[in-house]
């Protein structure tokens, strides 16, 4: 059920209107950043694209195409989500379609529908901003505001400290390449982001259970007893920002070197 296309109807702030996609790659075909608008799914109750039903303070995305869809328990599309205003990312699985469209993967190179649009630009940004299509998502819908993705509750508010809708900066990390992890917190809590390789160390944000991580580096730091494994080791998954490897299962053979 494509409930994420219901939460897309938030109206955004005037003053944000003006705000452009920015989609950065780096050279060698590095994994793609685009600065897209964000909205709170919300739905508790409902059932997503992949059959997980929402809870009270979920975690997970929702992006507006099937082809960024991961399934029901799985996190191969994993995105990081970062807001410049606090500082803070969270790392969530993309488990429903929306908001708006379901074949606009505004991520790809060869894009399922709108390819006259950049990448890294959602269709619903053009028509809320440049009157793209009549203004109308692919339904005919007339685009109440410019979101590229959903965000649940959890994420939301506990793990980029958001109140309202807002822009930021979405890594989809299935574009890339390096070393993953995978988030495993046994259907618990979310995996806290930490500013160093401490467990008192400043919050930064979060992970959902499922979540593909990034990581660039290990380091030695507090020990954690965690679902996966008892270590003294801290995943760098980000420019200053850490989780702890207890929680977090190697993917592909990755073997992380020393930061």
């Amino acid at each position: 059920m494509l409930v994420s296309l219901i939460a897309a109807l938030t109206v955004v702030p005037a003053a944000l209107v003006a705000t452009p996609a920015v989609a950065l790659a780096p050279p060698g075909g590095g994994t793609l950043t685009a600065k897209v608008f964000a909205t709170r799914e919300g739905l508790v109750g409902w059932k997503t694209a992949n059959g997980h039903k929402i809870t009270k303070r979920d975690w997970f995305a929702a992006l507006p195409s099937w082809r960024g869809l991961s399934e029901r328990g799985e996190g191969d599309k994993s995105v990081r989500v970062c807001h410049d205003g606090n500082d803070r990312c969270v790392f969530l699985p993309v488990w429903d379609v929306g908001p708006w469209n379901t074949k606009d993967d505004y991520w790809a190179d060869d894009r399922h529908m709108w390819e006259e649009l950049p990448r890294g630009k959602p269709q619903a940004q053009a028509a809320y901003q440049d009157d793209h299509n009549d203004g109308e998502d692919e339904f005919g819908r007339e685009v109440a505001n410019p979101a590229g993705i959903d965000i649940a509750d959890g994420a939301f508010w506990d793990g980029l400290d958001l109140d309202d809708n807002d822009w930021v900066h979405v890594t989809y990390l299935w574009t890339g390449e390096g070393d993953r992890g995978v988030v495993d917190t046994d259907g618990g809590e979310w995996l806290r982001v930490r500013s160093a390789p401490k467990v008192k160390a400043d919050l930064r944000g979060g992970a959902g259970d499922y979540a593909q991580v990034p990581i660039r580096c290990q380091v030695k730091g507090d020990k954690v007893k965690g679902t996966v494994r008892t270590t003294d080791l801290w995943n760098r998954v980000g420019d200053g920002i850490y989780v702890s490897h207890a929680y977090v299962r190697l993917l592909d053979g990755a073997k992380p070197r020393k930061c």
